[in-house]
């Protein structure tokens, strides 16, 4: 059976194979920002979210914003639509409808109002997909993987399509429903998401000139917002949108209270005022994070809740789409229907978001006595005594008690095995609900400051869901758990958030019962057995790069800049005329087979003849692009109706012609030139200004996730580590501007080796060598050249090192391996070396740029003489 995210995952993979080809190009240019394709790096984004945001904009655009069900119907064919659908039925009761029903149609209709056939049949989740009014998706992403920033994204995006083609079909508000009561937490999380980083410079600009974060408090009677207006993202929860009646005071409506007989009817009128200042919003998305409380295992009053709002404002208001967010797309063993993007808990251990755990789930027979808990703090302490995340937080464990006297019990064994381990038995923590209120703001509020002392905590009907806690290492059930909702999960799984840096695996330490139980909710709510999650492995890494030089002067050079300058041009617009494009039809051959049996080749399709089909193109009418064009260039749209009528009087233009009149358009109406022109730029190395800044204990620091390959893990050169492993030679500092350098191969890391070694003998005039390769984000360097690629698109080249001496004269260089020799590199057809070559040639006494092929993990004796020549004999030249 394929589902419907997988069977997606084709379509949007052949999109953007055709550049994302759409009506609305800035789409491309947003996805374009934030993925280069040539060099497979991410700006901002992990690549769980991007493959989400793409998914997404590949249903707005090319398949219109679908209903769900519709979009079944269309990916599969009526034979895979039951199965897609996990409608199983006996072959009696398939036979009976379709017989006596009338066709495949007569299972979705039952499916949809009969109760009976529904229960016997299970098939609550297939009803919920059925019988929405709305487009309504669910983007399933594993924990760790960043659901409110794809949030984020997905509203910026909209809000920025939206100002960017004002009459298209873009959203225009956003209804964002946070999890519980966390209104503050949420909206800070979606206010603080670096929009920059996501949106090209001239979008952002717009988007974050407009965008409006608004949240519900207490004791409002309406949301603070304009009725009608636009770009209002409001954060909530279901309680804060509709005041229930019983709760509203006197106080509350004390201006509206004049009758007492319309005591109630001023009440409900309250209660409605925010669900009615909602639905006055148009082009509304809705956004429910941590779905999983509306769908799947909530299934019943939850999702009564928040559906019944959403349904309400669909009804009175254009809601254009709903997303859902969810790490748990299963409601049983049944993947949700609305799933149209899927990343899972193994996924995200293989992409180093999540920690491993493979051979760490601990089994005990008993958990009810001493020896498991004297057992579990013995080896938490083996193993993570000394273990810090890069903020140097300890590494801490959880331990969960099904009740406050289960805890209380085990706290003096705990603390006995704590003194025992020469610990401070101070470093242990209850909390629960008769926990005093600072002690539980601590732990909800302010659990990852490095300065709070605690390892060990004691919980009580807390820290599960939601609970975020990157030192946490371990955890441990202390008593065998019987419920039926996802505790053991949720408890057990709360250690496995990876942190930038560690290499460290997480352990649970549960009862053999609770493995069962365990298994048994890993694969209802996520898929996967607790086999897949225990032999996953980290195929990459994420680690933190820290700048350590920040006063580093620019780099000053000449470079060729594309100016639009307007020129003096009269256009007669009842002059222009347009030639019909030549019409190409797509020929396609199609070969009819027979199925004859052959000695010692049974079964073998032979091809009996071969004929040719014409492939017939869509077409446009003439009006919908008069429409198009008349606003595109500002023109009468009646005469451009008529120069189209001209010259398709049926009416109707080729798809294929459309791209050619556009042209022709452009040419006749534009009143600008583009020129070259030389420019001196200052070009900065780093910009501190595009990193995270962090502030501790009065020092700042800037940093940045970088994700890697685990098998380039020894590519990863620290500061503090080189240093020492060469103490004996390494003394002038040159080089880790930032650390730790994330070299690419073997023979960048043995250049940058061979380059201090010659320094180290002979420094010269040098004033620094940087290794730039690895940062490649605008936002962060000016170290950047454009070219334009192979597949016409605009796309931005880094060097692999910047040589500088004190009189600001530079050696650029690349390593390239001695396979990519050759035009592709470095001759005629070498974009990014052609580019470079301008630049040496536009500064002849100022840049030297050298290309160094190797065929080994070394970069060679003739490649390291090639630039001590270029350090210690600079001569530059125009032709060099």
């Amino acid at each position: 059976m394929m589902f419907l995210h997988e069977s997606l995952k084709s379509k949007v993979s052949e999109w953007r194979s055709s550049n994302y080809a759409t009506d609305y190009p800035a789409i491309s240019e947003i996805l374009d920002y934030n993925f280069d394709s040539e060099t497979q790096s991410f700006r901002y984004l992990r690549k769980a979210q991007f493959e989400a945001l793409e998914t997404y904009w590949y249903l707005r655009l090319k398949e219109g914003t679908p209903h769900i069900f519709d979009l079944y119907r269309k990916l599969f064919n009526p034979t895979e639509l039951l199965d897609s659908l996990n409608i199983r039925l006996t072959q009696e009761d398939l036979m009976k409808l379709l017989v006596n029903g009338g066709g495949i149609d007569t299972i979705f209709e039952k499916t949809k109002s009969d109760d009976v056939f529904v229960k016997k049949h299970r098939l609550e989740a297939v009803r919920e997909t059925l019988t929405l009014a709305y487009p309504s998706y669910i983007l399933a992403l594993a924990m760790g993987a960043g659901k409110t920033v794809l949030i984020g994204t997905i509203i910026a995006t909209e809000f920025a399509m939206a100002l960017e083609y004002p009459d298209g079909p873009f959203v225009n508000n956003a209804l964002v429903f946070a999890p519980g009561k966390t209104i503050l937490g949420a909206l800070k999380e979606l206010s603080d998401v670096p929009y920059e980083r996501i949106l090209p410079q001239r979008l952002y600009k717009q988007f974050i000139a407009t965008v409006k974060f608004t949240y519900t408090r207490d004791g409002e009677k309406d949301i603070p917002i304009i009725k009608g207006s636009r770009f209002n993202l409001v954060v909530t929860n279901t309680e804060k949108i509709r005041i229930q009646k019983h709760s509203i005071t006197k106080s509350l409506i004390r201006d509206l209270f004049a009758d007492p007989s319309k005591e109630d009817e001023i009440k409900q009128e309250v209660a409605n005022q925010r669900l009615q200042t909602l639905a006055s919003l148009p082009n509304l998305a809705i956004f429910s994070d941590e779905a999983h409380h509306t769908y799947g295992q909530a299934l019943g009053e939850g999702l009564k809740k928040v559906r019944k709002t959403v349904d309400y404002l669909a009804e009175t208001t254009s809601v254009l789409v709903v997303i859902n967010t969810t790490g748990t797309p299963y409601y049983g063993r049944q993947v949700l229907k609305d799933v149209i993007y899927w990343y899972g808990l193994s996924q995200g251990i293989n992409d180093g978001i999540l920690k491993e755990v493979r051979n760490n789930i601990i089994g005990y027979e008993k958990v009810a006595d001493d020896d498991f808990l004297s057992d579990v703090i013995g080896d938490f302490f083996k193993n993570y005594r000394d273990v810090n995340i890069y903020d140097a937080s300890p590494a801490k464990l959880a331990i969960y008690f099904p009740q406050i006297e289960d805890l209380s019990s085990a706290k003096l064994t705990i603390e006995q095995n704590l003194i025992r381990l020469g610990l401070d038995p101070s470093t242990l923590l209850e909390v629960h609900s008769k926990s005093p209120e600072d002690v539980r703001d601590l732990f909800d509020n302010r659990i990852n400051d490095p300065h709070v002392p605690y390892r060990v905590f004691l919980l009580v009907n807390k820290g599960t869901e939601g609970w975020n806690c990157p030192s946490l290492f371990a955890t441990a059930l202390a008593r065998r758990l019987t419920t039926s909702n996802n505790f053991v999960l949720q408890a057990a799984s709360r250690c496995l958030r990876q942190v930038p840096g560690n290499t460290h695996k997480a352990k649970i330490y549960l009862s053999k019962d609770n493995i069962g139980i365990l298994d048994t909710q890993l694969k209802e709510t996520y898929g996967e057995s607790l086999q897949i999650l225990n032999n996953a492995t980290q195929n990459t890494r994420k680690d933190r790069l820290i700048l350590r030089k920040i006063e580093i002067p620019p780099v000053l050079l000449k470079k060729k800049i594309q100016k639009v300058i307007p020129i003096a041009k009269q256009v007669d617009i009842t002059q222009i005329q347009l030639q019909r494009p030549e019409s190409k039809s797509e020929e396609l051959k199609r070969v009819i087979y027979d199925l004859k049996d052959i000695p010692d080749r049974k079964g073998v399709l032979i091809a009996q003849k071969e004929d040719k089909i014409i492939v017939e193109e869509d077409f446009t009418d003439i009006y919908s692009f008069a429409v198009e064009l008349s606003a595109l260039y500002h023109l009468p749209l009646m005469l451009v109706y008529e120069r189209l009528k001209t010259l398709y009087p049926a009416g109707e233009v080729p798809e294929s012609h459309i791209s050619e009149i556009r042209k022709q358009m452009e040419e006749k109406v534009r009143n600008y030139e583009l020129t070259e022109e030389e420019v001196e730029l200052a070009l900065a190395l780093v910009r501190p200004t595009g990193f995270d800044k962090e502030q501790r204990d009065n020092q700042v620091t800037y940093t940045m996730e970088i994700i890697y390959h685990k098998d380039k893990e020894n590519l990863l050169q620290r500061y503090d580590g080189f240093k020492e492993k060469n103490k004996k030679w390494y003394q002038l500092e040159f080089g880790f501007h930032y650390t730790p350098y994330n070299f690419d191969s073997d023979p960048e890391l043995d250049l940058f080796q061979q380059v201090l070694i010659m320094l180290n003998e002979n420094p010269a005039d040098i004033e620094d060598v940087y290794y730039t390769g690895a940062i490649t984000d605008p936002g962060k360097t000016d170290f950047l050249f454009e070219y334009k690629g192979k597949d016409d698109r605009w796309h931005t080249y880094t060097p692999d090192f910047l040589i500088r001496k004190k009189d600001g004269k530079v050696l650029i260089i690349e390593v390239k391996m001695e396979k990519l020799r050759g035009d592709d590199v470095d001759g005629e057809k070498g974009l990014k070396a052609l580019k470079l070559r301008e630049i040496e040639g536009l500064n002849p006494n100022k840049v030297k740029y050298e290309i160094l092929f190797t065929s080994k993990d070394e970069i060679g004796f003739a490649n390291v003489n090639k630039v001590r020549e270029a350090i210690y004999r600079y001569e530059v030249s125009k032709s060099a």
